[in-house]
């Protein structure tokens, strides 16, 4: 079986998956791979573990080799040259008085750009400070304005469930959740039980969304009015899980009705 690694080339950042040739290589290592940004320094977050087809894609980037003692020395350098940047850059925006929040700095293996990530509720002109930075730091420099559910992504956290933020784990891609996703689900609408980190809807809600609309296919609607044994009632609940509705009936009374199971096919 053909095998994957899962590396990871910022703390906290999302996982890639490389081939691990044939390198024995375990949780922790660091390795040299080639990205679309020219070659990076990466580290081992999951071991090696079968190539899955559903969620790998048929071709694999191999890792080019383990890292030497004096490329990790470089990378820790870095990492220090970022948050120096980074210090620097808070005293400018702040000197500057502009409107934007700072959220990460990204410095390249090889020191040949550095990227400066921020929000900001609008344009910003940040040309004195990008000025300031280029002199500073005698490289290329960008300036990239984000979205809030990129600032979660790139920050990290814990959501409501517990668990670390889907977006800064294994989420690939943001696709759009929808109000209707929720109730389509019979979930709370209570903004703080629907909203992640970044204050935007949950990107989970997205997950049962197609499964939950299958199951309700062939379900009698909230506000239908149907007929049971015990008489005429309006549906006023489902249970989607249980296959079940509760008729209010006309006389007060609520009854659970149990459905057939769904057709299959």
């Amino acid at each position: 079986m053909e095998k994957v690694v899962g590396i990871r080339f910022r703390k906290g950042g999302k996982i890639y998956h490389f081939d691990p040739s044939e390198y024995a290589l375990k949780k922790g290592d660091f390795v040299m791979v080639h990205t679309e940004q020219g070659i990076g320094l990466g580290q081992v977050a999951e071991g090696p573990h079968g190539k899955d087809p559903r969620f790998h894609p048929s071709e694999v980037k191999k890792i080019d080799r383990p890292a030497t003692t004096e490329e990790i020395r470089t990378h820790q350098n870095n990492l220090e040259v970022e948050q120096d940047a980074k210090n620097y850059c808070l005293d400018r925006i702040k000197a500057h008085q502009l409107a934007m929040s700072l959220v990460d700095v990204e410095y390249f293996f090889d020191g040949s750009k550095i990227i400066f990530y921020f929000t900001a509720d609008g344009r910003v002109d940040f040309r004195e400070l990008l000025k300031d930075l280029v002199r500073r730091l005698r490289t290329r420099v960008e300036l990239r304005q984000i979205g809030i559910r990129n600032q979660a992504k790139m920050v990290g956290g814990l959501g409501n469930c517990g668990r670390p933020l889907c977006c800064a784990t294994f989420l690939k891609n943001f696709h759009a959740v929808s109000i209707k996703m929720a109730k389509e689900q019979n979930l709370s609408l209570n903004p703080t039980k629907i909203s992640g980190a970044c204050g935007r809807l949950m990107c989970c809600l997205q997950y049962e969304y197609d499964t939950y609309r299958e199951l309700k296919k062939d379900m009698p609607k909230l506000g239908k009015k149907v007929e049971i044994p015990e008489g005429r009632g309006k549906v006023i609940r489902q249970n989607v899980m249980e296959r079940s509705v509760t008729v209010l009936m006309e006389d007060g009374r609520e009854i659970e009705k149990q459905l057939d199971p769904p057709p299959k096919g």
